[in-house]
């Protein structure tokens, strides 16, 4: 059992606390037991799997899924999960995965989101669980957006983050254009749109174009969409979150398109 906070292992786990590590040895983190139960369930590779013997005592189907997909697995002391974990309470397992694994290619159909300059992870993942629940094909998030693989993320996803696919665009720009040469409708959301966003055909493939928390959407990506749309506000209320502007659109989408089956 490894208890010591100088063992060389615990230091690198330690490090990919940092976005720099990450990026450097192309690992992430995987905190909990329900992002491992995520991982395993679409067979995600893991590099290294990390838990306490009570963990593995309480676990034990979870712990022989997690050891046929790691490269190594190792029982540490409570003191060293603390050391390795994000969160201030880990529950008993901390995992590590390649980065170059996650890249999924984005189908340019359905209902995509399209993101610009996101920089908070809890809105990130936020966005990507309510993306799956709304049955959404995939998500773009430009290349100057907080890492897909920030932990935050992870863990405000809920585990969908395993599913619904993601990919960062270099050029968001010709991304979308590239949405368009597809037939795809581009949405923007921009309070200064006359038309809402339920006034849109919801049944098209369609790209929702959504931009920085405090900046909003650059008029450059909302020069090119083909349709501008706003969420109405009351008086005195500037804008919403992000999330919550994704998860509106998103649910209105749905609906007509389940409206429009049960019409058929």
């Amino acid at each position: 059992m490894l208890t010591s906070l100088q063992n060389p292992l615990v230091k690198q786990i330690r490090k990919l606390h940092s976005t720099k590590e990450r990026h450097k040895q192309q690992l992430f983190l995987l905190e909990g037991t329900h992002l491992l139960e995520e991982a395993c369930a679409v067979n995600y590779p893991l590099a290294v799997v990390c838990c306490t013997p009570e963990w593995q005592t309480a676990h034990p189907l979870l712990w022989q899924a997690a050891c046929s997909r790691c490269d190594r697995v190792e029982i540490v002391s409570e003191e060293v999960l603390e050391a390795i974990a994000t969160t201030i309470q880990p529950d008993g397992v901390v995992a590590t995965a390649k980065r170059d694994e996650h890249q999924s290619q984005v189908p340019f159909t359905g209902l995509v989101l399209a993101l610009e300059t996101v920089q908070d992870p809890g809105n990130l993942g936020t966005m990507i669980r309510t993306a799956a629940a709304a049955g959404a094909s995939g998500l773009w998030v430009s290349a100057d957006s907080v890492d897909l693989d920030n932990p935050k993320v992870l863990r405000a996803s809920a585990g969908q983050w395993f599913r619904l696919a993601t990919s960062v665009s270099e050029n968001l720009k010709a991304t979308v254009k590239q949405s368009q040469h597809f037939g795809m409708q581009v949405v923007a959301t921009m309070p200064s749109a006359t038309s809402t966003y339920w006034e849109v055909d919801w049944r098209k493939p369609s790209l929702i174009l959504l931009g920085n928390e405090g900046a909003g959407l650059s008029a450059d990506l909302a020069a090119i969409a083909d349709e501008q749309v706003k969420i109405p506000l009351s008086p005195g209320v500037e804008s919403l979150n992000v999330a919550i502007a994704a998860a509106l659109m998103l649910y209105e989408a749905q609906r007509q398109i389940r409206e429009d089956a049960v019409t058929r």
